[in-house]
């Protein structure tokens, strides 16, 4: 975290100058150069500005100040820009950064936005107002404290509640983050009718269904890495959604039953289909290819005789499919460079190209995967 004092430096305009300058320059090169004032301090912002312009491009483009830890936990800009919530007021009660807080703002005529750390809650509106962000108070509160307050009332409440411990391990139970929404959430709904809550991408679908029920859940992927875990309480579920951004979204009830898939047939498909992570992690797989590919298992890939469209996930050409024999592909494989995919393949990528004598590399494509009791190897245009 950046002290008190580093936020004076870095509002100073020698070190503001100093910064843009440096802007593009390699951030070690940077802490070693003796022309720099405080050259450690500017090269942290310039590494942190740099990662910005791909996660954070608003950040980026008004040189906000970014404490290292702060940025690791901001959501993407993308990724806030996604919520589907608006209204004339909101309480962030978790802002950090204010990334999320900033996109609340284009939806809300007012948005008040928590930080327990007064350092940070500086730095927050420091960066708002750079940015010509008018409509956004930053209020050094926990959680707690400000909910305990009288008179309070919101037409939504947004929660990214912290994700690490005192000793920073990683949480995945919701009541072991902070604040502990599921213990507040009387108090929340005492002052507003509905909550978004983000949760960590491990975060279990069904155990968001089961702690909010009658809520929307969505899974959220950017680049077939998933993202987040969306909770939409108000009552308009239940429902649940996988949205890959920038590709598409489907939605469906809890317990939707998926057509039973034929007999699995390998000389029948000339199409793999594989499902964007979104759709594996909120169960959905064979629910989004049902009358466009065949698909056994939700973590699975999909097969199809024809090109299927409108897939959320790659669409790749096969050109066969057969047994899974690692002796015989070994001696047929060894010291080539392998691009390799696998779902439902009980063994980690790293062991399955040892055991092939394979390297990652682009002299060809394969896929394995396990469907009921037998495996299968794809070997892929």
């Amino acid at each position: 975290m950046i002290t008190a004092e580093e936020y004076d430096l870095l509002r100073s305009d020698e070190l503001r100058q100093a910064i843009a300058a440096a802007r593009g320059r390699d951030p070690l090169e940077v802490a070693l150069d003796r022309t720099v004032p405080h050259a450690r301090l500017v090269a942290t912002q310039v590494k942190y500005l740099a990662r910005a312009e791909r996660k954070l491009p608003t950040y980026a483009a008004a040189q906000c100040i970014l404490p290292p830890r702060a940025f690791e936990q901001a959501s993407s800009e993308a990724a806030a820009a996604h919520k589907r919530i608006a209204g004339d007021t909101v309480l962030d009660l978790t802002c950090g950064l204010g990334v999320d807080a900033l996109y609340l703002a284009r939806h809300f005529r007012r948005v008040v936005a928590l930080e327990r750390d007064p350092l940070l809650a500086r730095i927050t509106a420091d960066n708002l107002s750079r940015m010509g962000v008018a409509n956004i108070e930053v209020v050094n509160s926990s959680a707690e404290e400000f909910l305990g307050r009288e008179g309070l009332h919101f037409d939504w409440v947004y929660a990214d509640p912290d994700r690490r411990s005192a000793e920073g391990r990683k949480q995945v139970r919701l009541e072991a983050c902070s604040p502990d929404i599921v213990a507040l959430k009387p108090e929340i709904d005492r002052i507003a009718p509905r909550l978004c809550l983000k949760n960590s991408p491990l975060f279990d679908v069904d155990e968001a269904l089961r702690l909010f029920p009658g809520s929307r859940v969505e899974v959220v992927s950017s680049g077939d890495e998933c993202k987040e875990v969306v909770v939409y309480a108000d009552g308009s579920g239940p429902l649940v959604t996988a949205t890959a951004l920038g590709t598409g979204s489907f939605s469906a009830r809890p317990g939707a039953a998926a057509p039973e898939a034929p007999a699995f047939d390998p000389a029948r498909y000339h199409w793999l289909v594989v499902p964007d992570v979104a759709l594996q992690k909120a169960r959905l797989t064979r629910l989004h290819l049902a009358g466009k590919a065949d698909c056994w298992s939700d973590l699975g890939f999909g097969f199809a005789e024809e090109e299927p469209h409108g897939i959320i996930g790659r669409v790749l050409p096969v050109e066969r499919i057969e047994p899974y024999d690692p002796k015989r592909l070994k001696r047929e494989l060894k010291g080539r460079g392998l691009e390799l995919l696998k779902r439902d393949f009980p063994l980690p990528a790293e062991e399955l190209m040892r055991r092939l004598g394979t390297r990652p590399g682009a002299d060809l494509r394969m896929a394995f995967t396990k469907i009921g009791n037998d495996f299968w190897a794809i070997r892929l245009k």
